[in-house]
């Protein structure tokens, strides 16, 4: 019977494994080369570094990492070991795109803004990228694509230079890290690029921390050359630049990705690839289903206006802003505390259900805004 070493944070890992082999469930810094010598398989998140230090001398033979990001991942290394590895490509691609949902609606609401009739810039159009333009588009705004391996992959027009989304309102970044070839994205939002951005403009990032250059964000947006940013990941996390976190209206400690539903996305991918590296046929039958009244989302039949209409739901279904509230108490901590808080943060992360598991409730004076509710995924239903 093979051992199992899984990432203790990850729901329903547990339960889905423990058919496969002996489960030994860790917390993430307990996930060592001492306490992985002796397992077969080892399942991870992405703050397990994958690589010789941790893998050399174990018998460790398939690794699977329950997120999209593989760049904590040493994949010459496993290859040259013959280490079998799989991730979870897409798996979370929906929540993230809820999440900048609820970001450009909290951005529009705090600042004044309206969405519709501004353009966005998406860069990386892959998982995520796709589905943050359906956002988008269902919001009205103006979208502009980039993505230059796609644009030699298929030839599509649509996919435009980076130099032409400079002049959008908002850019947002959805791209993974790599550091080499002609798509390189480490500090692919450097100064020149930042400064190249419109007066005013707003950079979202969600994709990687060093995909955008810290000190760069920094100097634009306390020179007022950038209006706002909204940042999901930071360079260096789990200890990140509490100057930064003070200057972004909206931080989060790398969660987009965290609905339960994208989880549990992530966990089935691997799972059933675990299956097929052990010749075992699957018996995942695990239930998350909400109870209806649990999914029920009522909007004050004073909120009429659509988007308010929209926001208020959104917010009842993610509120981006506690996740913001939470990560800025640690500016009251000593530095020395910085990195667990962050880590536990993501670790003890609230339960968040995706939009489509949700039912808005309607009275007959908010129906304008039902499209654009299902749009975004929700399921509507009306008070007659």
């Amino acid at each position: 019977m093979p051992t199992i070493v899984v990432n203790k944070h990850t729901p329903a890992v547990v339960e889905a494994f423990s058919h496969l082999g002996k489960v030994i469930p860790l917390d993430t810094l307990e996930v060592t080369a001492e306490n992985v010598r002796d397992a077969d398989l080892l399942i991870v998140r992405s703050e397990t570094k994958v690589n010789a230090q941790l893998l050399e001398g174990s018998k460790v033979r398939f690794v699977g990492t329950v997120t999209i990001g593989t760049d904590h991942v040493d994949e010459a290394y496993l290859a040259s070991k013959g280490i079998t590895f799989v991730s979870a490509p897409g798996s979370n691609s929906n929540s993230v795109a809820e999440y900048i949902a609820a970001a450009l609606l909290t951005w529009s609401h705090r600042t004044g803004n309206s969405i519709a009739g501004k353009t966005i810039g998406i860069v990386g159009v892959g998982n995520v990228g796709s589905k943050v333009e359906r956002v988008a588009r269902t919001l009205g705004m103006n979208v502009i694509l980039n993505d230059p391996p796609l644009a030699r992959a298929t030839g599509d027009p649509k996919y435009r230079p980076l130099e032409e989304l400079y002049d959008a309102d908002i850019i947002t970044i959805h791209v993974p890290l790599t550091k080499s070839g002609i798509d390189a994205t480490f500090h692919l939002f450097d100064e020149e690029k930042i400064r190249r951005m419109k007066k005013g403009a707003v950079l979202i990032n969600s994709s990687r921390g060093p995909v955008v250059e810290t000190q760069a964000l920094i100097s634009a947006l306390r020179e007022q050359h950038l209006s706002n940013s909204i940042l999901d990941v930071w360079e260096g996390e789990p200890i990140i630049n509490t100057d930064l976190l003070r200057l972004v209206l909206i931080g989060t400690p790398h969660i987009a990705g965290y609905s339960l539903d994208g989880k549990l996305n992530a966990c089935r991918m691997v799972y059933e690839a675990a299956c097929r590296f052990l010749n075992v046929e699957p018996k995942w039958n695990i239930d998350y289903s909400m109870s209806p009244d649990d999914a029920r989302i009522i909007i004050p039949s004073s909120i009429t206006e659509p988007i308010d209409v929209v926001r208020t739901a959104v917010q009842q279904a993610y509120d981006i802003e506690m996740d913001d509230r939470l990560l800025r108490q640690i500016l009251t901590m000593d530095a020395a505390h910085h990195k667990a808080y962050f880590m536990k943060l993501r670790a003890e992360y609230r339960i968040r259900r995706e939009f489509f598991n949700r039912t808005v409730i309607l009275y007959p004076s908010q129906r304008s805004a039902e499209t654009i509710l299902k749009g975004l995924g929700f399921q509507i239903a009306s008070v007659h």
